[in-house]
Order: structure tokens, then sequence, then C-alpha cells
């Protein structure tokens, strides 16, 4: 049998899905290298510890790859991978819930750059993280993939299972809920 042709860097990720299903691993690959970050970002976002989340982003591509028959292409794959990504991270925030972690001296964290600037960032961060987990899920989740991911609502709809009307309506309150938090 003759090796599959390989998939090119350029390729559509339907291509890429169909070449790693015929065997080419570098098709694989290209998936993950086309979409970790993204994936990391979403996560982070969503509550996941900076020491996790490479933990995470691989248990979603492993889920993702165990199950890609199932993908459809009814959204697109990054959709498909972040409502994965999504489902990880409540699994792995139940196991959390279970034990307890000891939290890092924060002499430990970098403070380069001006300090000033830093404390202003380091609190405004501290600020949008507390207030996205003040967040009803399904607001987070949609503000995320919104905000973060650049997704349009149809797509944000097909990933968590709504509609379009209820995913604009979610981020328009959350937006709102974020903003009083800042102020």
């Amino acid at each position: 049998m003759a090796s599959p042709e390989p998939v090119a860097a350029s390729s559509s990720d339907a291509a890429l899905i169909a070449a790693w299903q015929a065997g080419d691993e570098q098709a694989a690959a290209e998936l993950v290298r086309r979409h970790a970050r993204a994936l990391a970002r979403f996560l982070a976002s969503g509550g996941a510890r900076d020491a996790d989340v490479d933990d995470l982003v691989q248990e979603t591509f492993i889920r993702a790859f165990r199950s890609v028959d199932r993908f459809r292409g009814q959204c697109q794959f990054r959709t498909w991978l972040m409502t994965i990504g999504g489902n990880v991270l409540k699994d792995f925030g139940r196991r959390a819930a279970r034990r307890k972690v000891v939290p890092l001296d924060e002499g430990v964290r970098d403070r380069a750059g001006d300090p000033h600037d830093h404390a202003e960032a380091s609190e405004t961060e501290e600020m949008l993280s507390a207030g996205l987990q003040r967040l009803p899920r399904l607001q987070r989740e949609v503000f995320l993939l919104r905000a973060q991911q650049g997704l349009e609502y149809d797509e944000i709809a097909a990933a968590l299972g709504t509609t379009p009307g209820a995913a604009r309506v979610h981020y328009h309150h959350a937006m709102r809920r974020l903003k009083e938090i800042v102020k």
C-alpha cells in the first residue's frame, strides 16, 4: 500500500482531517500547530491555571483525535475543538475541586518592566479574570469564543448548542457585567 501524499500547511482543516484519517501524521501535527495557541488562550481565559494549560491542550487534542470520525463539518474545526476544550476544562475543574491545591509563592512571578504599568495591568487582569469566573458558564464561554477567538455568533451557537440570537444576548450580558466590574 502506498503511503498517503503529505498535505501542505496551506490546506484547509477539512483536508488535513481527511489526510490524518488516511494516515498522514504530519496533517495531525499541522492541526495542532494551527490551533493549539488559540485553544491555550481559550482555556487560560476560562480559568485554567498557567501550569495546567499545556496538559489541558494536550487532553483536548487527544479527545478530538479519538473522536474525529464524529466531526461532521457542520462548524469549523476550531469551533468543534473549543467545544471539546470547554468540556475538558469542566472535567478538570470537577477533579480539581476534589483535591486541595497549594498556590506558589507570589515571589516567583516575573516582575520585569515598568512597575507602575505592571501594577495597572495586573490589577485589570485580576479584575477581568475574577469577573469572568463570576459570569454564568454560558456567558463566559460565549464571551471567550467571541472576544478571544473571534468566532461569529452562528459558529458559537453551533459549538454551544444554542441559537445565534441567544449567543448575542449572552455576549451582551457578559460585556455589560465585565464593564461594571472593571469600573
